[in-house]
């Protein structure tokens, strides 16, 4: 059921194959935005194109654009939702592993904002919505990497929002928390005491659902959210407030 008026308004989504991004991938399509979905990895679903692409090579951010404007004739949202985690040490943390979230979670979220500014422009209602993290707002022993790098997805979010406004593109980010996808749940079934803490953490005592997120998404795609921009916006069942 279409929630939102979305119907024929063009959209990027970058990290579309599974989780977040394959929730929001679907539920764009089914508000009625044409998507063309980026991931490593291929994304079979009715009514999307599909653009295998590793978003922190130097050409991606042109050539995801190039491809939206061939395949979609234009863009009106672009969700910068790829990225990377890993849990490693300081003492021992390596630079390929630090420079890999930077790479996928900052840079590329850079890159493909400033090639896209253009085509946004033009769209009456253009939207850039980043995915940061709860740990935008704290951090964690063995994610010095993952933190910094959401932190700075906040901070590039804030910038854009200013300098985009005038041209009437809204920019924000979502700060999701613990969320139930194909890379957390092998984690949680591993690590049984590690989801007991996440749901601890949260005022709902429970993980969060892809589609939860993709419901945020999808507002902040509408006209309903059209006057909200320069935020992010927890959606972690009250984790960080318990902190």
């Amino acid at each position: 059921m279409k929630r939102y008026g979305l119907d024929g308004r063009r959209a990027i989504i970058t990290g579309a194959a599974s989780g977040i991004g394959l929730a929001a991938t679907t539920r764009l399509r089914d508000e009625g935005c044409r998507v063309l979905a980026v991931d490593l990895q291929p994304t079979p679903l009715d009514g999307i194109e599909v653009l295998v692409q590793d978003v922190a090579a130097p050409e991606a951010a042109a050539r995801i654009v190039a491809e939206a404007e061939s395949r979609l004739g234009g863009l009106d949202i672009l969700f910068n939702n790829a990225g990377v985690s890993a849990f490693m040490e300081l003492e021992g943390h390596s630079d390929d592993l630090w420079d890999r979230n930077l790479a996928v979670n900052v840079t590329a979220l850079f890159r493909l904002s400033r090639a896209a500014a253009p085509l946004l422009k033009q769209s009456p209602a253009g939207r850039i919505i980043n995915t940061g993290s709860v740990m935008s707002s704290f951090g964690a022993a063995g994610m010095v990497a993952y933190a910094a790098s959401k932190h700075a997805v906040l901070g590039v979010t804030k910038a854009l929002a200013a300098e985009l406004g005038p041209a009437g593109i809204t920019v924000n980010a979502i700060q999701p928390g613990a969320i139930l996808t194909g890379i957390t749940g092998p984690t949680f079934e591993q690590m049984p005491e590690f989801r007991t803490y996440w749901e601890n953490k949260a005022a709902l005592r429970r993980i969060g659902r892809p589609e939860e997120i993709a419901s945020v998404v999808a507002f902040l795609c509408s006209d309903d959210a059209s006057f909200v921009s320069g935020h992010g916006i927890l959606i972690d069942g009250g984790a960080v407030q318990q902190a």
